[in-house]
């Protein structure tokens, strides 16, 4: 239902009955608190959420079901965890019930079982709990099998694409973009070679995107990342970062949204903000951006609103993504961002990308939607080794920059958070770890695909 397994979270997805035909609504998604004194406010804004939402849409709903979806701690049962998580069950009860919107089933999954908080009776919900089925094996996974819906994993599994690298090619990265910091930001500094660096980022994102395009395929999306990390040098990743931070430019390569050029333009997105490392967390904004918006564009709005969600993290006051995650997130069409973009590229003289079916699409003039200023390139910031724990999803302010030192590079210290280097011939990749990540708990509802009459938004 939700595309993705989620993980330490609580789901309510709202039902309908229309002439005696029941049928699934919308659906809400918030990470489980850490700390218990926030579970009153947390079934508050989910129930809250997810009911003026449908209402919001014409289609108020009849009923809940809830699930708690916690894997055990160490040393812990799964019926452990069923029973220290009762409370916030009943609370999920009560805030429906004032709204309401009875709650008929409310399920605990852990450690391959589910139990059930609304069902006594021992017999069909014993208290050892019931195995979970075979994934892929139920009536709903056939009915979204059959309408082309994919289940994508764990949300972990999708930020750890986007997450910067933690391994040693992290330190040959950042010495690159040091190199790359001082030659680029005086000329985008200077009114006059500005124009210059912005042509020269979009060629060379350009033949990137060719070289990434011609590169046989790949089976599973560790394996492919790895392989387009290896197609992408360490100075035209460096290059591609300082150039992306002039948002005329980002705003250029952003034409590149559908069509045959989407897929490459994604990957390309996806390797840049992983080479945003070190102090330059806060440049991922803009490779995060695209990336959200391409997916978006392409009709993928689980990686769409992660990656926004990621850019905000790393940015909090970036307008673009801003803009474009409340426009994901209410269910609008990008259909009417792209025929702005499309009207910019012909104005330039730059041809529209051909769609799948060979047609070009058509420009058709519309009025702008608000954009930024165009802002001056970031300095990279030293944060201290406690500030990059917090890592990129906190949204957390980066302290005040300071020149690169002589020689353009800068001692840094290994961190241990989000992540750990898988290996793959001579070169990393970063893997998200499940015990840092555990820490990190999303807290922000996660909007629903269009189509639904009810919808979460994520704050």
């Amino acid at each position: 239902m939700l595309g993705y397994r989620p993980e330490e979270s609580i789901v309510l997805v709202a039902l309908h009955d229309r002439a005696g035909r029941g049928r699934f609504g919308g659906r809400a998604r918030l990470g489980i608190p850490a700390s218990e004194d926030d579970w009153a406010s947390v079934a508050r804004q989910l129930a809250q959420g997810l009911v003026t939402g449908s209402e919001r849409r014409g289609a108020r709903p009849e009923q809940m079901v809830a699930y708690l979806c916690e894997e055990p701690a160490e040393g812990e049962s799964g019926r452990q965890v069923m029973e220290r998580l009762r409370p916030l069950a009943q609370k999920l009860r009560i805030e429906c019930g004032q709204l309401d919107v009875p709650v008929i089933e409310a399920l605990c999954i852990s450690d391959g079982r589910f139990w059930s908080y609304c069902c006594g009776n021992a017999v069909c919900c014993p208290p050892e709990g019931l195995p979970m089925g075979l994934p892929g094996t139920s009536v709903l996974a056939a009915a979204a099998t059959y309408a082309g819906l994919q289940v994508r994993g764990t949300l972990r599994e999708l930020r750890a694409r986007l997450l910067p690298w933690e391994t040693a090619a992290a330190l040959e990265q950042e010495s690159a973009l040091d190199a790359a910091s001082m030659a680029l930001v005086p000329r985008i500094l200077d009114g006059a070679g500005r124009a210059g660096v912005a042509e020269e980022t979009l060629e060379l994102s350009a033949r990137i995107m060719h070289r990434l395009a011609d590169a046989p395929p790949m089976s599973g999306p560790l394996t492919s990342d790895l392989r387009d990390d290896e197609l992408l040098a360490h100075d035209e990743a460096a290059a591609l970062i300082l150039g992306l931070q002039d948002r005329a430019t980002r705003d250029r390569a952003a034409e590149w949204m559908e069509g045959e050029e989407a897929a490459p333009a994604l990957r390309l997105w996806r390797a840049l903000a992983r080479r945003c490392v070190g102090p330059y967390g806060e440049h991922a904004a803009a490779p995060l951006t695209l990336a959200g918006w391409v997916a978006w564009s392409t009709g993928d709005d689980l990686e769409a609103r992660e990656a926004l969600a990621m850019a905000l993290g790393a940015d909090s006051g970036y307008l673009f993504a801003r803009l474009l995650h409340q426009a994901c997130n209410e269910g609008l069409d990008p259909e009417s961002i792209r025929r702005c973009l499309r009207a910019e590229r012909q104005d330039r003289g730059r041809p529209p990308a051909r769609q799948p079916h060979g047609k070009e699409a058509p420009a058709e003039p519309v009025s702008e939607p608000p954009v930024e200023e165009a802002s001056r390139p970031r300095r990279p910031a030293r944060r201290s080794r406690s500030a990059r724990a917090e890592g990129r999803a906190s949204g957390t302010s980066v302290p005040r920059p300071r020149p690169p030192l002589a020689g353009g590079t800068h001692p840094t210290s290994p961190r241990t958070d989000r992540t750990r280097p898988r290996t793959s011939g001579n070169r990393t990749r970063p893997r998200t770890s499940g015990k840092s990540t555990a820490h990190r708990r999303d807290h922000s509802p996660e909007a629903l695909r269009p189509g639904s009459d009810g919808r979460e938004g994520e704050a």
